[in-house]
């Protein structure tokens, strides 16, 4: 037995549609909590009370926790009103709240084509703060993360979003893959030192540089490895959510299927093993 212990977690839709299917996986992988972004094919921020009722109730059954809402706020354009986000997020907060879940994922805003990434700052930090004060209310916790092409999209801004911000209710969840293909080369050398004082959350998938390519933890130039070492020496006992996006990608997430997710809840594991921390 480790003396180092992680929750391991997994976008459960980019297993299959059906939630069932989904917790069965994650629980083959050795996985106790899920990350719900979807469900039926119905994005979390969509589904009524009736089927987030139903959905809590599969989860309840199977012994399975939730890890966080892997919510799209903040995958719009900034130019849209700061309420149209912060109404999209009290729906987050209301699946969160049914289904346990203590986080919930955001994003800080895409802008128009050729529109320079610094003159959207403050509409952002704007939009944010407002998205934080909502979380405050409802005590839940955001994290932000570093999506490609929004304004948080490298190590320096997201730092700038949370130190601007200022809230104990926003926080940042890390995704290596994410980091290497918007040009950060060495994610944990250019990225880990400044950002672990806000880290809350580790979300697992790898990249390579020369083609954007996602593939398993520990196969890319996301120097996983690296990351995985440093929180176990940090005393990092959170979570590792496995979102693969091993076989298609689009605007709102990925899918990977079954055999590809528990290819890359392997690969994990392998890091993981190497290191002395144990998923549970």
């Amino acid at each position: 037995m480790s003396d180092v212990e992680w929750a391991l977690s997994g976008f459960g839709d980019e297993i299959d549609p059906d939630p069932v299917v989904q917790v069965a996986v994650l629980q083959a992988l050795g996985a106790n909590h899920i990350e719900v972004r979807s469900a039926w094919g119905v994005n979390i921020v969509d589904l009524d009370g009736e089927r987030l009722d139903g959905l809590a109730g599969i989860f309840r059954e199977r012994g399975m926790g939730v890890s966080a809402i892997a919510s799209p706020i903040g995958k719009v354009d900034v130019q849209l009103p700061v309420e149209h986000e912060v109404e999209r997020l009290g729906r987050a907060i209301a699946a969160a709240k049914r289904l346990g879940a203590p986080y919930i994922r955001l994003f800080s805003f895409y802008r128009g084509d050729g529109v320079p990434v610094e003159s959207i700052r403050d509409d952002v930090m704007v939009r944010m703060r407002a998205l934080a004060d909502a979380a405050e209310a409802a005590d839940v916790i955001l994290l932000h993360e570093n999506e490609k092409d929004i304004y948080g999209d490298t190590p320096e801004r997201c730092l700038d979003i949370v130190e601007s911000v200022g809230s104990d209710h926003l926080r940042l969840a890390w995704d290596s893959a994410n980091f290497v293909q918007v040009g950060v080369a060495r994610p944990f050398d250019d990225g880990y030192a400044a950002l672990r004082p806000h880290f809350e959350y580790l979300q697992v998938k790898d990249a390579l540089a020369a083609s954007g390519e996602v593939i398993p933890a520990g196969e890319g130039d996301g120097q996983l490895l690296e990351t995985l070492t440093a929180l176990r020496d940090d005393g990092y006992t959170g979570f590792a959510s496995l979102e693969p996006h091993l076989t298609d990608v689009n605007a709102l997430g990925g899918f990977s299927g079954p055999e590809a997710f528990g290819r890359a809840g392997r690969a994990l594991r392998r890091l993981t093993e190497t290191i002395g921390v144990e998923l549970v």
